[in-house]
């Protein structure tokens, strides 16, 4: 693949998280009762860094943990004719907390509706809200996030890429073909 731009950097990649982990806090009122699930793989670390920025706000650091969500996406099962197997497991309760569901890219909305099923799997939070980094549009599913850190018009052709040092020793957004 080509990369085509570069749309974030760093230093920007990291201001946007700083700004989602601001909004969140906002929007719950601090950090009582929240909980931070990063939707596998990029999601993963992107919530452990949101986890880190509000404790520097709220000076709490919320439960944190990531979902697989492989086994729920309905996209992605190669004509099974069994019943599908589907499990998650959380380190934490979800019950009567917000979870705020955590993701690199969006696009067509069935990985965030997949992580949904996953955390209902764990319990009944009072809610569900979901943060995401990029937002590419092309929503294939009535699913919009609560929190951005940039929305990027692509064509369906464009794939966007977060890059991040855990995956590929590299940290930035970047726009291929």
């Amino acid at each position: 693949m080509r990369v085509k731009a570069r749309i974030m950097d760093e230093a920007a990649l990291g201001r946007a998280l700083m700004r989602l982990s601001h909004e969140i806090t906002e929007k719950n009122r601090g950090a009582e009762g929240l909980c931070l699930v990063g939707i596998k793989r990029r999601g993963e670390p992107l919530a452990r860094r949101i986890a880190e920025n509000i404790e520097r706000i709220e000076g709490v650091y919320p439960p944190c943990g990531s979902v697989d969500i492989s086994l729920y996406r309905d996209d992605l099962r190669p004509g099974a004719e069994g019943p599908v197997v589907r499990s998650a497991a959380l380190p934490f309760e979800v019950e009567g907390r917000v979870v705020v569901l955590v993701d690199d890219v969006i696009y067509t909305g069935r990985t965030a509706r997949a992580a949904i099923n996953a955390v209902l799997d764990c319990g009944r939070p009072r809610a569900i809200r979901l943060a995401v980094l990029i937002d590419r549009g092309h929503r294939e599913l009535p699913i919009r996030p609560d929190f951005v850190g940039k929305s990027i018009p692509t064509s369906r052709l464009e794939t966007v890429e977060v890059r991040l040092p855990e995956f590929d020793g590299d940290t930035g957004v970047y726009i291929t073909e």
